[in-house]
């Protein structure tokens, strides 16, 4: 969406036109995944809602950037007491997608800030040339649920419905789709891809198809969403085209007989005082070189900047006159020549005829209750912000306590970069410098203050900006009284829109630096209504103190948040955050960490395929806690899956294991279950390193606990490890989990092995259910220790799909094996891909019988897709080797891997198995 100046809702038909009926205006982020899996649309809105700005989002992988809480059925919200199920956003929203369907629904999204935001989606389909894309719409179910929607009627624009949010009147509120009116879905075109006419006209008759976003706000109302951008949004980018006003060679001319007579509005340029001064903290800028800084304005109040501990500031205290933007008072100690000032960028101005300025007044001195006051507050503010390591819960404390004891608005702006990449800029903020908004706090009724930025958005302050210039000479701002002739620049400096103005005009504004450890990390901006006394300097020197401890606090909180979100990348980057897809067996996990505060741990669990529709499945855990624990597990789970793409049997895999965990020299033990189904000879074999045993809940209900040989944990070394095969029947389950699920404190884990055993999972539940069923039963808040749990249900791979044949070790072979592929084939109806199976058949068949000794084997397996595999007993694996236009050999992987949608190749116990996917034909 583009966000414009005050830019008006649409809806219904061409841009402009007033809204038809009655619609629900939301800030809606827009959410665009291309066929290859990339971002392709990442709209402002977006950037806001989820944290992650356009230019790192647009073109990188979708999968994986928004981790998200699963959404249930009917509710979209976990079961009280049941443990968070952890998924991706947009892979979900493109599972629950269909190709002729789209989907709405709640899903809470974790943003880039690890806040765990609730919010409401609208994901359609679109099929374009190039494939299957995906449109994701979300909005912020917050406010939604807090207060209910705001509607426009018409032309008219309502405010959020009247019934009061303690009543829960808008809890239910959740997303739908509506019939398109009569101007179809226009209201949307802002919202997709920028494109080609035809493209666009594509794109919106597929989601008018759909449905456009709707709202049920309860059981008989549904409201169409209308998508808007609040005024003040574009107001933020009219700030970031302000020009400075700083005097003219002409007016600084006209100033003496200006200082005379009263000021004309009418005057080119003409504008009445409004006050704006800079008090430095120290020496003034242009101190270095020896020029000094400003003059005095005949008239003209002065007074010195004063410091918590009572030492005047001298500094460069900028007043904007009638004639432009002229010194107040010199810095203490500096004696510029006269006639001759320096600007508030810096470059010094002639300002014929003006003398020179007086000696500085003496300090000023603060009376015993004032004294008392300030050293109240600023002990409060020590007291009361920076209770947690919580980014916004600091920033939100901060405002809580200038509301309403010191200011009427209180709002905090960190720089954008800071707080999605929690990394220190490099280069100090300018006029393109971002910033958003983390807190604010009002002391008077929200409704004059609703064209205000809320939290999480963005603007640009420039230079020209009270807020833009505090941020980038890193020195308090001062407006005793804002003029309403820039009142409308002032609204904008506070991400306002012109609704604003007559709420900022006579306001008092101060605008304070957030500085720590010699980084500027954002702005406190300040207001004071009318009926209290301005801002002056003295109440800067207090506050500035106050924002130099407050911002310790930020900075302590976003070094916090840092580390905490490199322990969780790590945690993340080493456990899968969706169960592949395998024929014949349904798999979920969980992983609950010990300490919620940092979501690392040494448990993981594994789901790996292999060969002949088969899985491997891991669950281990590393004794310990911490990052060590973390990093030991992630060389633990890389070389069980390397071991496992040589389909090693299982006591064999754990044998190497183990002499590998000696040889890469860690102290860390660690326990590990691996077990190996078959879906076609419904078959499991499993084997143990002193893990705890898994329970098999068998299709009648009934829970076994397997005995198997236990073995020693990974690392001791010199045990050996024993496997045990057993038959499994279609409907079973297999409950592999960590001691940190079982283990009682005070008691024996074989009491939490019995209460797995018992009658707590239901067969005919999904693994996804069951894990949630041993979640809400067996685990507890006061458990320390991580818990990583596997539910698999084995369903087998019915005889009718799978062909098997042995075939000789002769060229003739060849033949037979195109024959018996294409008898097979007819008889599946898969005559669509019958050249392309029997040409590929041919040349791994041919390569096969060339190495083998006497065993060759060919296996065609139908389920979601067409599986063809080969094996020998040669344990050499073929390789892709370049093969030029007039060889005769070398040609057949060269085929497969442009043909097939999947290859590969595996060793097995004896031999090895080359393998290809092909898609079933459609209809």
């Amino acid at each position: 969406m583009v966000d414009e100046p005050n830019s008006a809702p649409t809806a219904g038909g061409a841009a402009g036109d007033p809204p038809s009926g009655v619609v629900a205006l939301l800030r809606v982020a827009a959410v665009m995944v291309d066929p290859d899996g990339r971002i392709a649309l990442w709209n402002r809105a977006a950037e806001e809602l989820f944290g992650h700005r356009a230019e790192v989002a647009c073109g990188r992988t979708a999968s994986g950037l928004l981790p998200a809480v699963e959404p249930r059925p009917e509710t979209g919200a976990p079961r009280p007491g049941t443990p968070p199920r952890r998924c991706d956003a947009l892979d979900t929203l493109d599972d629950l997608t269909r190709p002729d369907a789209a989907w709405s629904g709640a899903m809470a999204v974790v943003d880039r800030e690890e806040r765990l935001r609730d919010v409401i989606w609208w994901a359609y389909p679109l099929v374009e040339p190039a494939g299957r894309s995906l449109l994701a719409l979300a909005a912020d179910a917050r406010p939604l649920r807090a207060g209910g929607p705001r509607i426009a009627l018409g032309e008219r624009l309502l405010a959020y419905a009247a019934a009061p949010a303690a009543t829960g009147a808008f809890h239910r509120v959740s997303p739908a789709f509506a019939p398109v009116g009569p101007g179809g879905a226009a209201q949307l075109d802002g919202l997709l891809p920028r494109g080609s006419e035809e493209r666009r006209r594509r794109l919106l008759g597929q989601v008018a198809a759909a449905g456009v976003p709707a709202l049920w706000v309860d059981a008989a109302t549904r409201l169409p969403v209308l998508p808007y951008e609040p005024a003040g949004r574009g107001a933020a980018r009219v700030a970031a085209g302000l020009v400075r006003r700083y005097p003219t060679p002409q007016q600084r001319a006209d100033r003496p007989r200006a200082a005379r007579r009263p000021a004309d509005p009418a005057a080119p340029g003409g504008r009445r005082t409004i006050g704006l001064q800079v008090l430095p903290a120290g020496a003034p800028r242009g101190a270095e070189d020896g020029r000094g800084i400003g003059t005095t304005v005949p008239g003209q109040r002065e007074s010195g900047a004063v410091t918590a501990n009572g030492q005047s500031q001298g500094g460069p205290a900028i007043e904007s006159t009638a004639n432009g933007t002229a010194p107040v008072r010199a810095a203490v100690g500096s004696a510029p020549p006269q006639g001759r000032s320096d600007g508030p960028d810096g470059h010094p101005y002639d300002t014929p005829g003006v003398p020179a300025p007086p000696a500085p007044p003496s300090v000023e001195v603060l009376t015993v209750s004032q004294a008392g006051e300030q050293l109240a507050l600023l002990s409060e503010v020590g007291n009361r912000v920076g209770t947690t390591l919580d980014l916004d819960t600091t920033a939100r404390e901060l405002c809580e306590v200038l509301v309403p004891r010191v200011a009427d608005f209180a709002c905090v702006d960190l720089l954008d970069g800071l707080i999605s990449d929690s990394e220190l800029p490099d280069e100090r903020p300018d006029d393109r410098t971002m910033l958003r908004r983390v807190a604010r706090a009002v002391n008077s009724s929200p409704g004059h203050w609703d064209h205000v930025l809320d939290e999480g958005a963005l603007l640009a302050m420039p230079r020209s900006t009270p807020p833009g210039l505090a941020l980038q000479e890193n020195q308090p701002v001062l407006v005793p009284v804002i003029d309403p002739d820039v009142a409308v620049d002032y609204a904008a400096s506070l991400g306002g829109g012109p609704d604003l103005v007559p709420v900022v005009v006579g306001r008092s504004m101060l605008v304070l630096p957030l500085s720590a450890r010699g980084t500027v990390l954002g702005i406190l901006k300040l207001l004071r209504l009318p009926d209290r006394s301005p801002f002056d300097k003295s109440d800067a020197a207090t506050l500035k103190e106050l924002a130099a401890r407050a911002a310790l606090s930020l900075d302590n909180a976003r070094l916090h948040r840092a580390e905490s979100r490199v322990a969780t990348t790590l945690q993340r980057s080493m456990i899968p955050t969706r169960p592949p897809r395998i024929p014949g067996v349904q798999i979920a996990h969980r992983y609950l960490p010990g300490d919620s505060r940092a979501e690392v741990g040494g448990d993981w669990f594994d789901a790996i395929q292999l060969p002949g529709s088969r899985v491997a499945l891991v669950v281990g855990d590393v004794m310990g806690h911490g990052l060590h624990s973390a990093a030991a597990m992630g060389r633990f789970r890389t070389a069980m899956q390397t071991l496992a793409a040589l389909d090693l049997p299982p006591g064999q895999l754990l044998r190497h294991l183990d002499n590998l965990a000696h040889k890469l020299g860690d102290d860390h033990l660690a326990t590990c279950l691996y077990a190996v189904y078959d879906p076609i000879n419904r078959t499991c074999e499993l084997a143990s390193a002193g893990h705890v045993p898994p329970v098999l809940v068998h299709p009648d209900g009934r829970g076994e606990l397997l005995e198997i040989p236990e073995g020693a944990p990974i690392g001791v070394g010199g045990v050996p490890f024993v496997a045990k095969r057993i038959d499994v029947s279609d409907g079973s389950m297999l409950v592999m989990c960590t001691d940190g699920l079982v283990e009682v404190r005070g008691g024996d884990i074989g009491e939490g092995l019995a209460a797995l055993c018992g009658n707590l999972i239901d067969p005919k539940q999904t693994p996804d259910e069951a894990c949630d069923t041993v979640l809400e039963r067996l685990h507890t808040d006061d458990r320390a220790d991580d818990v990583a749990l596997l539910v698999a249900r084995f369903d087998g791979v019915p005889p009718s799909e799978v062909a098997t044949w042995e075939l000789a070790v002769a060229e003739g072979e060849v033949r037979r094996a195109r024959s018996l592929v294409r008898g097979q084939l007819a008889t599946w109806g898969l005559d669509a891909v019958d050249d392309t199976v029997e040409l590929l058949v041919s040349e791994l068949v041919t390569n096969a019988v060339r190495v083998a000794r006497d065993h060759v084997q060919l296996q065609l397996i139908r389920v979601d897709k067409l599986l063809v595999e080969v094996s020998d007993d040669n344990h050499n694996l073929p390789s892709l080797e370049p093969a030029g236009s007039l060889d005769e050999h070398g040609r057949g992987l060269h085929l497969v891997s442009k043909l097939a949608e999947r290859w590969g190749t595996a060793r097995k116990a004896v031999g090895k198995v080359v393998w290809f996917e092909l898609a079933l034909p459609r209809g």
